[in-house]
Formats: structure tokens, C-alpha cells, sequence
């Protein structure tokens, strides 16, 4: 189990390379965050109709940086056969197509309960960075722990979206309920 960690961490730190121009401004956070987003991917499983068509990630209010490292991601890499496609949406009542992921930064968490509603009946991994928010409609919630990035999974939340988790998940995760 070490070692599937070991490969998170790894693909973390170098699957993406740290290229930028010098007159970019890198924000880590995002980086590691838009890893481990695309790393959930290979360790949950969506019913048949969603493997069809892209694969949609949606950003729930303003995370520029986040969205412009998806957007970089999605132009090299894939979700099996699925193309990786990014979409923003301003507030919960802006959702209506079929996405795959929903992420909601902490600065929006206060739309989770619209956003959880939109998403009824829908398989949809709801993410997260809000502590309280694990214990509620969120999925996967990203946290700090001892300055390593972590993140809780609240498994009954996720099945309850009629997603699977791996066990690997399951063992890299700080599991709430």
C-alpha cells in the first residue's frame, strides 16, 4: 500500500514537470491539487453512461490558477479513452450538463447544498477544501496535514453519487464519515 502511495507522490512531484516561463508565476497548491484531481480518476469508477463523451471537471466560482493547470493537463493528458475537458461555472445554478467531477473551492463552499442538489441522481465526485464540508455532500475534501497535502474521503458520500472507490484510494485517504 506504501508503494501506491509512493507513485502518487511521484507522479505528483514529475508527471507534469515544473516547465514554466520565467514570467509565469507558479502556485504550487493548484499543481498538486490539479494532480491528485486527475489522479482520483484512476482510482474511482463511473457507471457505463458516463465513459462516453469527455471527461468534465467543473470548477465551482473563481479558481483561475486551478482551472489554467486542468486546462494545461487536458491538452496532454486523458481519462482512459476519454478527452479531459474543463468547465467554470460562476454559481451552482449554472450547472446542467453531465460532469464528472465537481470541484469547490473554499471561497464558494457555501454553495455545496445548491450544488449538491443540481447534482441529485447525477455521478458526480463533489471535491472540496473546506474541513466541515467532508462530513457533509462533499466526496473527497483536500486538507493539511503535518504540511503535506492530504485529503479526507467520506465514502458513503461518493457511493451515494453511485460512484466506486478502489480500496487503493480508500488506503491513501483520511477516511471520514
Amino acid at each position: 500500500m506504501k508503494q501506491i502511495g509512493y507513485i502518487l507522490v511521484f507522479s505528483i512531484v514529475f508527471c507534469f514537470g515544473f516547465t514554466e516561463t520565467h514570467s509565469s508565476k507558479i502556485d504550487t497548491n493548484s499543481k498538486i491539487k490539479a494532480v491528485f484531481l486527475y489522479n482520483f480518476t484512476k482510482y474511482i469508477e463511473w457507471p457505463t453512461e458516463y465513459k462516453n463523451g469527455n471527461f468534465v471537471v467543473g470548477i465551482l466560482g473563481n479558481s483561475a490558477a486551478l482551472y489554467k493547470e486542468l486546462s494545461l493537463m487536458s491538452k496532454t493528458k486523458k481519462v482512459a479513452s476519454q478527452e479531459f475537458e474543463i468547465k467554470i461555472y460562476t454559481s451552482a445554478d449554472d450547472i446542467n450538463d453531465k460532469i464528472h467531477m465537481l470541484y469547490i473551492p473554499d471561497e464558494a463552499s457555501g454553495s455545496i447544498k445548491n450544488a449538491s442538489q443540481k447534482l441529485k441522481g447525477k455521478s458526480t465526485l463533489i471535491v472540496t477544501e473546506t474541513p466541515e464540508l467532508s462530513t457533509q455532500e462533499s466526496g473527497i475534501n483536500f486538507i493539511i496535514v503535518a504540511n503535506r497535502q492530504k485529503f479526507e474521503l467520506n465514502k458513503s458520500n461518493v457511493e451515494g453519487h453511485n460512484l466506486k472507490v478502489s480500496k487503493s484510494l480508500e488506503d491513501l485517504a483520511v477516511v471520514v464519515n
